[in-house]
């Protein structure tokens, strides 16, 4: 079987938390907490999950825009890790990444030309004349006319600003892109078409995805696999049809809940889970989700749930199925 194109291993991200005169280190956020998964050429991963999650931070984490705390990241067979400052510089070639916020991503004093051109200059590709040709074709692919390389940011509406991220995010001819809520600044009819240009684009480009967001409605139609995150770890993981066919953790049917349903007609249910999602810098003991669980046991905020092949592709964290766990394990 092929290896992985992305392996991630136990990656961790706590940010130091300090007080006093001296700045002295009191605790730690952890906003990422040992978070592990694969995802192979041409597939897309979803990580998705409420605000504060961790998903942003792992991508970025992945990156090394952020360094991470502890464990490890493999591309194409290489660590990214153990990586110097300039071997990452010539690794982020192949991983590129779309950012949240069309409007603040692209520096509003360069024009579309000079946006584009960047990265191409950063990695020493192409001549001048070369630069520019690939900055007309990029626009073209991306939906947008050569023309507009000329014109500035604040001249274009938001799914514009993010076609040009994307665009951006191709110039390098990257293997992978992080793709961070791309559509969660966008109306939804803009959405929709900026999904449908990212799924054509991984046809065409044999391009591979990890699409992060909080709307599971979103992620359904461009995910292979989709990873739900809760206060820095995953708590379930499985295919994408499989997750919404059966979803096991009691948080993944709670964010299915809330996905819009376009019928007049429809009774929605009530939210399975109240209150807010507890701080990073004082998690709960044992399973973090115990105290918004429904379903919560004593064992719940005593032990740590281990994530747990189910059946074949899909693994949760939860200890209302440790039974069936333990029997698939005799």
């Amino acid at each position: 079987m092929a290896e992985p194109l992305l392996k991630v291993n136990g990656l961790k991200k706590y940010f130091p938390i300090k007080s006093g005169f001296f700045g002295r280190t009191t605790g730690s956020v952890k906003a990422v907490n040992d978070v592990s998964f694969e995802i192979y050429e041409g597939q897309t991963l979803g990580i998705v999950g409420e605000s504060g999650c961790g998903k942003s931070t792992t991508g970025r984490a992945i990156m090394r825009l952020l360094e991470p705390t502890d464990g490890e990241v493999i591309f194409e067979g290489k660590s990214i890790t153990k990586m110097t400052s300039s071997e990452m510089r010539k690794a982020r070639r192949d991983i590129q990444m779309v950012f949240q916020d069309p409007y603040a991503s692209l520096n509003p004093r360069h024009n579309v030309q000079k946006i584009l051109e960047e990265p191409l200059k950063v990695h020493n590709i192409g001549t001048p004349e070369e630069r520019k040709e690939k900055v007309a074709k990029l626009l073209e692919i991306v939906g947008l006319s050569s023309y507009h390389a000329s014109r500035y940011p604040h001249q274009f509406s938001g799914g514009q600003r993010q076609r040009i991220g994307i665009a951006r995010a191709l110039m390098t001819n990257p293997k992978l892109i992080i793709a961070d809520e791309p559509v969660s600044a966008l109306d939804v009819s803009i959405q929709a078409q900026v999904l449908n240009l990212m799924s054509d684009l991984q046809d065409e480009l044999k391009l591979t995805y990890i699409f992060i967001a909080h709307d599971l409605g979103v992620v359904r139609h461009i995910s292979d696999r989709v990873a739900v995150m809760y206060l820095g770890k995953i708590v379930e993981i499985a295919d994408s049809e499989m997750l919404y066919e059966n979803p096991m953790h009691p948080y993944t049917q709670a964010l299915l809940t809330a996905v819009p349903v376009p019928d007049p007609d429809f009774v929605r249910k009530e939210s399975l889970i109240k209150g807010d999602i507890p701080s990073p810098a004082n998690p709960p003991t044992g399973c973090a989700f115990h105290t918004r669980c429904p379903y919560k046991m004593d064992i719940c905020s005593q032990q740590t749930p281990e994530i747990v092949e189910y059946e074949i592709g899909h693994s949760v964290a939860c200890h209302l199925h440790s039974d069936r766990n333990n029997d698939n394990k005799d």
